[in-house]
């Protein structure tokens, strides 16, 4: 990403947060014979020190991204919008786009079968708790290992990450204010999820 000090994102507390809320990741490999791009869940380690997640892909994907053969980038994009000029009342005329987002780097570590499977168990309790009735793979074990033999798990430690808080840090109180106010309200580019963290970045109490 463009380095861009002001919108810097240092804290690893910070990036976990951003990986717990958006779990929809982009995966980036090049490869010996181009650059390839997949997108699947992942998952959070929440008993490691460092930054690790788990997930899986589907075959033959591991095979096109080579994986475990090199560094891949994972990115975790979270709420991102348009910044419409007319919300500034001032005589600012260009627009922006905020954005929360991640890239994680390292090399994968590719799973057992065992492990797959656990992972795939995991990822489907952590997803199905939210659920009034939840379901779990546990209704027929049979079954769900035989279709997880299509899949190969992956965990990524991460040994490096890049990531940005671009929200209008750069714009007076004011203008902030503004925006935020936009977002929150009910307009074409609103953004609730957007307008929570330019609060939080600013350091709103929680409502």
């Amino acid at each position: 990403m463009r380095h861009t000090p002001t919108y810097l994102l240092t804290d690893p507390d910070e990036v976990k947060r951003l990986i717990r809320e958006n779990p929809w990741a982009t995966i980036v490999s090049s490869t010996a014979t181009g650059m390839v791009a997949s997108h699947y869940p992942v998952v959070l380690e929440e008993n490691e020190d460092g930054i690790s997640i788990v997930s899986h892909v589907g075959r033959p994907d591991e095979q096109l991204h080579e994986l475990g053969q090199r560094e891949i980038l994972v990115i975790i994009q979270g709420p991102h919008g348009y910044i419409s000029p007319g919300w500034y009342g001032n005589d600012e005329f260009v627009p922006t786009w905020n954005h929360v987002t991640a890239h994680l780097y390292g090399v994968p570590e590719i799973l057992s079968d065992a492990e797959n499977f656990e992972v795939l168990d995991d990822l489907v309790d952590h997803f199905e708790s939210q659920m009034p009735e939840p379901v779990s793979l546990d209704l027929d074990e049979n079954a769900a290992r035989r279709i997880a033999r299509g899949t190969v798990g992956m965990r990524l430690r991460v040994t490096r990450f890049d990531a940005r808080l671009k929200l209008s840090q750069n714009k007076t109180p004011e203008v902030f204010d503004r925006i935020v106010t936009a977002l929150e309200g009910d307009g074409p580019f609103a953004s609730s999820a957007l307008a929570a963290e330019m609060r939080k970045v600013r350091g709103d109490a929680p409502a």
